[in-house]
């Protein structure tokens, strides 16, 4: 049996990266996931990579209706939700003097408002207020990087959320936690450094006490170690999956 059988999940962002490989292990584990992209033809690839278990509802989770329409999808098709993985973000690089409102406005809109809005919600369909919501944050909201202070903000932003959230949650045993990753290997990265990619990496190595960047898969363990009931007794937390990169 699998640790998920007959549970339901979320995954937003799940078309690639560590939502793609998170979204993967939930199902390989017996629950039925959901997931979200905004790119149709991404949506279908990785529906079709997971296989069995897997629902894609194509959205962007700064846009309410969209948000509306999955849990829509959920109601009626499950009619609860167990596990929610708010992990849909955004980020690029901008000097201080260089920031846009364009830039401003998008990153805050997916990472911040996104994330607001995809558990609040959420919250109606956790039965017997019984669920597990995990968002994804980054080590970046705990430490300074040169052009990353607006990205860098929203993450610290989801950190400082579910400090509140857990007491608005109180007398409900819906828990929330926070996995931050350090560097790790996903198709985004080569957006965010391009030819720039190797040195990138290079420099991680090098800053990190492991010595080495991740992989998705570190990733999707921790939120399967917090989506499940062997965290039973953890809300409110951080988990760094960063190799040590932030605590030092």
């Amino acid at each position: 049996m699998g640790k998920f059988n007959g549970k339901v999940a979320v995954v937003t962002g799940g078309t690639s990266g560590i939502g793609l490989v998170t979204a993967q292990q939930f199902a390989k584990e017996g629950a039925h996931v959901y997931i979200t992209g905004r790119r149709q033809s991404e949506l279908d690839a990785a529906v079709k990579l997971i296989g069995d278990n897997v629902t894609g509802i194509q959205g962007d989770v700064s846009n309410l209706a969209d948000l509306d329409r999955l849990y829509k999808a959920v109601k009626q098709e499950k009619g609860h939700l167990d596990i929610l993985f708010a992990n849909a973000g955004v980020g690029s690089f901008l000097p201080l003097d260089e920031i846009t409102e364009e830039h401003y406005y998008k990153t805050f809109d997916v990472n911040v408002k996104g994330t607001i809005f995809t558990v609040q919600k959420a919250l109606p369909l956790f039965p017997n207020n019984v669920g597990s919501i995990i968002l994804t944050g980054s080590m970046a909201g705990s430490m300074g990087m040169p052009a990353f202070s607006i990205y860098s903000a929203t993450k610290a932003a989801i950190r400082q959320l579910i400090r509140n959230w857990i007491l608005d949650l109180k007398g409900t045993q819906i828990r929330v936690n926070v996995v931050s990753p350090g560097t790790i290997i996903t198709p985004a990265y080569d957006e965010l450094f391009g030819a720039e990619l190797d040195n990138a990496m290079e420099y991680a190595k090098s800053t990190t006490p492991l010595g080495r960047v991740g992989t998705s898969e570190e990733i999707a363990k921790a939120v399967m170690f917090l989506a499940s009931n062997e965290s039973s007794y953890i809300t409110g937390t951080e988990l760094f999956v960063d190799g040590g990169a932030a605590q030092i």
